[in-house]
């Protein structure tokens, strides 16, 4: 009852442009079923020591919040009231940070980077952000993700045909060194279907961009040409289906 209350209290104050009352007690009253009576005998009551000690609890909240730079959840801004004195339950402090609009600034969850930043010296872009192909086997995109498993990090490394944008060679391991790369390229040249003077296109991380004999030898058995992103462009990803 006494949110209704609350309510009405704080619409009565609403005007109109022309300075007249946008809503009437009596009709906000009659709104949320409660008397008008009962809503003056509320408005003369003296304010309750639970509502004297949340308001001081917010008072104190927000001084906590802001000294943290916004960056203290209800927990910690409860272990520091407790610190102070300042006895009340976990539950009390996320219920006054809500009403009082307080939002804890929260850090990006850490990611594995796959693109590290190395020079791709003379490996030319020969992609140029045209990930279509006239037919299959012609042009082919690689890439790495990693998928959390309960034993680790699992590395997934996938070879795309641009034309059909089907998979055509992939490989995982516990690692995302070279010769996961090579393991996914090799499974391509298996299937037959790569060209010669094949494009393998992939982003500018340091795996793909390395001097690795083993990924030349790859790349020179299935007589693939090796490309990178240029500079401002985008990471490449898999196409959509």
């Amino acid at each position: 009852m006494s949110e209704r209350f609350e309510f009405i209290d704080a619409e009565k104050a609403t005007r109109t442009p022309s300075g007249e009352r946008k809503y009437t007690v009596t009709l906000m009253c009659a709104w949320l079923e409660v008397s008008t009576s009962g809503f003056y005998e509320w408005s003369a009551r003296p304010v309750s020591a639970r509502a004297t000690r949340r308001g001081h609890l917010t008072v104190l909240i927000k001084h906590i919040f802001a000294d943290s730079g916004g960056t203290y959840g209800h927990r910690r801004v409860h272990a520091q009231l407790t610190r102070w004195g300042q006895g009340c339950s976990l539950e009390l402090v996320r219920a006054l940070m809500r009403a009082a609009g307080l939002v804890a600034c929260q850090p990006r969850p850490w990611r594995h980077s796959l693109t590290a930043g190395t020079d791709a010296g003379v490996i030319p872009d020969l992609v140029a952000r045209d990930f279509t192909a006239t037919a299959p086997g012609v042009k082919m995109v690689g890439d790495i993700t990693y998928i959390p498993t309960w034993q680790g990090w699992l590395f997934l490394a996938t070879v795309i045909d641009c034309h059909t944008k089907a998979v055509i060679g992939w490989a995982t391991a516990d690692h995302y060194r070279t010769p996961l790369i090579t393991a996914a390229i090799d499974m391509a040249a298996r299937h037959g279907r790569l060209t010669p003077k094949a494009i393998f296109h992939s982003d500018r991380g340091s795996n793909y961009q390395c001097r690795s004999v083993r990924l030349r030898q790859a790349l020179h058995l299935v007589e693939a040409r090796r490309s990178v992103m240029s500079f401002g462009g985008y990471r490449c990803a898999p196409p959509s289906s």
